[in-house]
């Protein structure tokens, strides 16, 4: 049952009030056409297009899921209707350049717009949006004739794309992977192996495939490093681009999930496969990582989508559901009060909504640094944004999925019996959410891609540009709500880091044991920059006589800033300590009889 409605008064608090998107997107051509009024119009039809169209089949694509026959894939009722809606609106080509038959717009508002869609259904909205990774991977790497041949189907939408990583032996550890490319006297390659847990990876909405897998040459050296990148399609694409023979990829089978029903979750077999090469040969990882940055920041958002619709279904039950008798009576004529007034629900409802708004300012925060990385004409600028970017990703993926299973597991909690069935959806939000944690990098993986590769990698130096822009606020609001808070704890994220780097010299094996804990704290750290932002932002307004609509949000706003500064932030404390119990505290396991 959903009645999700988009956020529509948060969104514009981020954009308009606290990042000033405005004067963002006046600093780039590609941004200069996304006025308030163009903001506000494509923010409001997609909140449409999802509420209306979207969310209604949430529950259909869990029920009914997926169905595979003979190597073809059908999706739940209405996916395919709704899928030739969202191209005949154009969402497609919203941030495509004009060049190519987009409109011209940034990335960030389609991404604020897939937030939307993503909350209303998030198994549907993973068919586009792998479709985004693959048109930027193309575009990035492959040469010119490939570009000219596919993209201009994958942006309209009539063909969508996939990227085939894993294999059966191997899960993460990619290194391993075995599907094999041999190169033909006509430029091509045979490409042949078998790749699971494809997301989109076969469906009926779309007129073609295009498959952008990772296989080894004969020549190939082993372990990561002897790896390359391949666009593979599903039915082959002559000169002009059209549409001919089927390839020999098929579709072996579909997975039985825990969640997200309503995406096809497919093993596709390669067997002798007509591919291109779109890498350099053993530089597939390199490439390939243009579409996983860009599918880790969509997971990201998924997971921020599912507490935000958990949060509203949450919400909605606890002022409507009555049991027991509050200490300060809603209506002392009545036998029981509404849930909302007993201290634990707002503790849980409190805690959805400081993820929630905190994932979604640090969303936006990203959005834009993506914008800059893509469009700006200053060379330090997007080499700022890179770097951002790369610290903050793992950050953005790894924390927000597991909070994200926090707060949908809230959302069940809340509703109690009636959270465990199906009735209301909030298992269903629950088990999708689970996903988050796991698909584009498990989060013990991204614990690792932090703090091992990227920041004790570069001996601290991938920290320094967050530091800056963390000390840059400190210094020109030091009277801020939680300027003080804040400032403590980055001097305490600042010594860990240096304790880790000396205990990792020592033993290598000291980066393993505290990545996750040093995730969680990261994330617990770029989010109190994003409540003290939010908090100043908001106290601010409050002084500028606001109507009472808009103070009663900014009162929101302060509650919910103190509930995180003061009830979920002190968490930090019990990361550090694990942290620093180290390795010797993981010993392993005596084998069992």
């Amino acid at each position: 049952m959903s009645q999700y409605q988009a956020p529509l008064r948060d969104m514009r608090f981020n954009i308009e009030e606290v990042f000033d998107f405005t004067s963002h997107y006046a600093s780039f051509s590609q941004g200069r056409e996304a006025s308030p009024d163009i903001v506000t119009a494509v923010l409001e039809s997609a909140a449409e297009f999802a509420q209306e169209v979207l969310a209604p089949l949430d529950a259909v694509g869990d029920k009914i899921g997926c169905t595979w026959h003979d190597g073809e894939v059908t999706t739940p009722p209405g996916f395919k209707e709704a899928y030739a809606q969202y191209i005949a609106n154009g969402w497609t080509t919203l941030a495509m350049p004009t060049e190519l038959d987009g409109q011209g717009l940034p990335a960030s508002l389609a991404g604020f717009c897939m937030e939307i869609m993503c909350s209303a259904n998030h198994a549907w909205t993973m068919y586009p949006g792998l479709s985004m990774g693959g048109i930027q991977t193309i575009a990035a790497h492959a040469d010119d004739d490939l570009k000219r041949r596919y993209l201009p189907n994958l942006i309209a939408g009539r063909w969508s794309a996939t990227m085939c990583l894993t294999e059966a032996h191997c899960g993460s550890d990619l290194g391993l992977l075995r599907t094999r490319a041999t190169p033909t006297a006509d430029g091509s390659y045979r490409i042949s192996g078998s790749k699971i847990f494809i997301s989109s990876g076969e469906h009926d909405l779309t007129d073609n495939i295009v498959h952008i897998v990772l296989a080894r040459l004969p020549d190939a050296p082993p372990g990561i490093k002897g790896i390359s990148l391949f666009l593979v399609p599903k039915f082959m694409v002559d000169e002009k681009g059209q549409r001919g023979a089927r390839n020999t990829v098929r579709c072996g089978s579909i997975e039985h999930k825990m969640g997200i029903h309503g995406n096809s979750t497919c093993v596709i077999n390669f067997d002798e496969a007509t591919g291109y090469l779109i890498s350099p040969p053993h530089k597939g990882m390199s490439c390939m990582f243009t579409f996983i940055n860009e599918s880790r920041m969509g997971v990201a958002q998924q997971a921020l989508a599912q507490i935000e619709v958990s949060h509203q279904t949450a919400l909605r039950y606890a002022h409507d559901r009555v049991q027991f008798r509050g200490s300060v009576r809603s209506n002392p004529e009545a036998a029981a009060d509404p849930i909302i007034v007993h201290p634990d629900i707002r503790r849980m409802l409190l805690t959805q909504r400081a993820f929630a708004e905190g994932g979604r300012a640090l969303s936006y925060f990203l959005a834009m640094q993506t914008d800059r990385e893509r469009y700006s004409d200053d060379a330090q600028v997007r080499e700022t944004a890179e770097a951002l970017l790369s610290l903050l990703t793992p950050v953005a993926k790894g924390f927000l999925s597991e909070v994200s299973v926090e707060a949908t597991s809230y959302g069940v909690q809340v509703l109690g019996g009636h959270g465990y069935v199906r009735e209301w959806g909030q298992e269903q939000h629950f088990r999708d959410a689970r996903i988050t944690s796991i698909y584009e990098g498990t989060s013990g993986i991204q614990g690792l891609d932090l703090l091992g590769r990227k920041i004790l990698g570069s001996r601290g130096k991938a920290l320094e540009p967050f530091l800056l822009l963390v000390g840059g606020f400190c210094q020109q609001h030091p009277d801020g709500p939680y300027t003080a808070q804040l400032q403590k704890l980055v001097q305490q994220w600042t010594a860990l880091t240096g304790e880790l780097g000396v205990k990792a010299l020592q033993n290598p094996d000291e980066i393993n044991a505290a990545a996750y804990d040093y995730l969680m704290f990261s994330g617990y750290t770029v989010m109190a920059w994003t409540w003290a932002q939010a908090a100043l932002v908001a106290d601010t307004a409050l002084q500028n006589n606001p109507s009472e609509k808009d103070a009663a949000f900014y009162r929101n706003k302060l509650v919910t800033a103190r509930f995180y500064f003061e009830r979920l932030l002190p968490r930090t404390l019990a990361l550090a300590s694990s942290m620093r119990a180290g390795v010797a505290t993981l010993p392993e396991f005596d084998p069992l009889d």
